[in-house]
C-alpha cells in the first residue's frame, strides 16, 4: 500500500492506535465510495437494448424504447398498406401498428418465432411496434467505448445508424428508433 498514514495508505502501522486507525479506514471508506460514485454518476454510461435481426446484433437507446412484447397472436392487416406494416394489433385495449423491421429495411422478413419480440417505440406522436427477430436484454457501455462513426452492417440502415458501441472486438450499431420512426421512408406506409 501507498500513502501516507494520514490520508489512509498504510493502516498497519496503525494497529496499536485504535482511534487514528478508526479515522484511517473511515477516509479511506469515503474515498473509496466518492469512487464508486463518479463512476456509477448519470452520464458515464449507456444502457441500450440488444437485439438481433438478421443474424446482426444492434443497440436500440433505452429511451427510445418504451417496453418490449411476445410476438402478438393475431395481427389484422391494414387495407392498402404498404407490405412492411403487418397490421394493428390490440396491445392492452389500444391498437398498436405493427412493423416488420427487417422488411421496412429491405433485408427479409421476420419470421413469428419462438424468439421474435415486439420493441415498442417510445416516441409520443408515432405509435409502433417494431418486429425483430430477437431481443437479448440490456447491455450497458461507458460512454469512452461509443464511436461516432457507424460501422458498416449488411441489414441496409446506415441512415438510422447513431454510432456504435466498441468492446472486446465486438461491435454493437446503435439503431436510433427515433430518426427511424420519424424518416419518411416510415412514414409513407401506404401504397
Amino acid at each position: 500500500m501507498t500513502g501516507s498514514v494520514a490520508d489512509g495508505g498504510n493502516v498497519r502501522a496503525l494497529r496499536d492506535r485504535p482511534f487514528e486507525l478508526l479515522k484511517a479506514l473511515e477516509k479511506r471508506t469515503r474515498a473509496s465510495v466518492a469512487q464508486t460514485e463518479r463512476e456509477a454518476a448519470p452520464g458515464n454510461e449507456w444502457v441500450g437494448v440488444a437485439l438481433r435481426m438478421g443474424g446482426e446484433t444492434f443497440l436500440v437507446a433505452r429511451e427510445e424504447t418504451r417496453e418490449v412484447l411476445s410476438f402478438p397472436a393475431s395481427i389484422t392487416r391494414v387495407p392498402g398498406a404498404k407490405p412492411w406494416v403487418k397490421g394493428l394489433a390490440n396491445v392492452r385495449g389500444q391498437l398498436l401498428p405493427m412493423i416488420d423491421l427487417r422488411q421496412l429495411l429491405g433485408s427479409g422478413l421476420t419470421a413469428a418465432s419462438r424468439n421474435a419480440r415486439v420493441v415498442v417505440v417510445n416516441h409520443r406522436e408515432i405509435p409502433a411496434g417494431l418486429l425483430v427477430d430477437e431481443v437479448l436484454g440490456f447491455r450497458r457501455f461507458a460512454e469512452r467505448e461509443f464511436d461516432a462513426e457507424p460501422p458498416p452492417t449488411v441489414i441496409r440502415c446506415d441512415s438510422f445508424l447513431a454510432g456504435a458501441f466498441r468492446r472486446s472486438g465486438e461491435i454493437w450499431p446503435v439503431l436510433s428508433l427515433k430518426t427511424l420512426v420519424e424518416s419518411q421512408q416510415f412514414m409513407q406506409a401506404a401504397h
